[in-house]
């Protein structure tokens, strides 16, 4: 009974865990470049029954193996899905996407005053007061170059990034691929942080001008999710509650004898 308890609880806390990853992939359906996450769950490792203390048995061991069980699963693993969105067009001329595999390079600098780069594919970018590239969020947008200041004028983007203000050559967007984007870990502000064991790749795709990458949820399916883990998660609440109730009457029982 105690086992079918924990197998109960383990399965809220698998189906609370998932939850909030299908939350987070509807929360951001409509951000651009967001990738949506998906999780892998595992068994945990089977465990052998034993029989203590029967009575029926005082003439051999009072652990004597009854057989193994399971205590239900977890999630192992939470892993994020780089398939590519559709692309929607704009009018606004610092819009781009990329077509194919790749990252923007972005410059964050923390609390701490630390810069480091990080990686997204939303190129949704603005100017800021110093007609510098940032992101939506402000984070600097890299050039090979270094910081991209574009003068006023009329901005054209080719499909290598160059980036061109009254046909003249500024910068080329810094782009870049990853060997293992399974590797890449999620900053926080649609941006991506490597690992020590990232490898890095050339970009060999293209950039579209005026073009925004949507994101790669779909909201149909992660509704679907959405309703059978609900429905997963009543189901273990309510046998957590049997077995409550069933041990409260065992209990009771045994406290008259």
């Amino acid at each position: 009974m105690i086992r079918g308890l924990y197998t109960s609880a383990t399965g809220m806390i698998t189906q609370m865990r998932k939850m909030d990853v299908v939350s987070n992939n509807l929360a951001n359906a409509d951000t651009t470049g967001f990738k949506k996450d998906s999780t892998i769950t595992q068994s945990f490792s089977s465990e052998l029954a034993k029989r203590l203390d029967d009575p029926k048995y005082r003439l051999i061991k009072h652990n004597t193996g009854i057989g193994e069980m399971s205590l239900g699963v977890f999630v192992d693993e939470v892993y994020t899905d780089f398939s590519t969105g559709s692309f929607k067009a704009t009018e606004a001329p610092l819009d781009v996407a990329i077509n194919g595999e790749g990252f923007f390079v972005i410059s964050v600098t923390d609390n701490q005053g630390e810069t480091t780069e990080k990686y997204t594919r939303d190129g949704g970018f603005t100017l800021d007061a110093n007609n510098t590239l940032v992101t939506k969020d402000g984070y600097k947008v890299m050039g090979e170059k270094g910081e991209i200041n574009i003068p006023n004028g009329v901005i054209t983007i080719d499909e290598k990034g160059n980036i061109y203000s009254n046909d003249e050559l500024i910068d080329k967007l810094s782009i870049v691929d990853f060997e293992n984007k399974e590797s890449l870990r999620k900053y926080g502000d649609n941006l991506y942080d490597t690992i020590d064991e990232t490898v890095t790749k050339d970009f060999e795709g293209t950039v579209i001008q005026s073009r925004l990458e949507t994101s790669n949820v779909n909201t149909v399916s992660e509704m679907v999710k959405m309703i059978t883990l609900s429905r997963n998660y009543e189901a273990n609440q309510k046998m957590i509650q049997t077995h409550d109730s069933t041990l409260g009457r065992t209990v009771g029982e045994l406290g008259k004898k």
